[in-house]
């Protein structure tokens, strides 16, 4: 299995989306999308380029992003509507490096670390 590491950025993407989620719809609610989520990661980190994923070149030539809707399956629980991506890179054969967690309606762009960006 691939060494998964998840930025200080995405981490701080986890912890928002969770604060947002209990505000929202309850602590029930944000338990089921944490679960979700971690499933979601999971998919990423056993096959980074599993069917659905994507180069994203307009970003940069090493970010690819997965669509949490394609975990949905997997992760069965009660999520209807996900709406986030996962960005990552893989800086080698063995790593996968989560970069950010966004929701599919933000300026994606604006939001990757220019660390992560060639």
């Amino acid at each position: 299995m691939r060494k998964l590491t998840i930025t200080n950025p995405a981490r701080t993407d986890l912890l928002n989306i969770r604060v947002y989620t209990v505000s929202r719809y309850g602590r029930e609610i944000a338990n089921s999308y944490d679960t979700f989520l971690k499933q979601a990661i999971r998919d990423v980190r056993e096959d980074p380029y599993r069917l659905g994923s994507k180069n994203r070149p307009e970003i940069s030539k090493n970010i690819r992003s997965y669509h949490t809707m394609l975990s949905r399956a997997r992760a069965g629980g009660t999520v209807k509507k996900p709406r986030h991506f996962i960005f990552y890179f893989l800086p080698n054969k063995d790593e996968i490096v989560i970069s950010r967690v966004l929701h599919d309606s933000r300026d994606i762009v604006r939001h990757i670390p220019e660390e992560h960006l060639e």
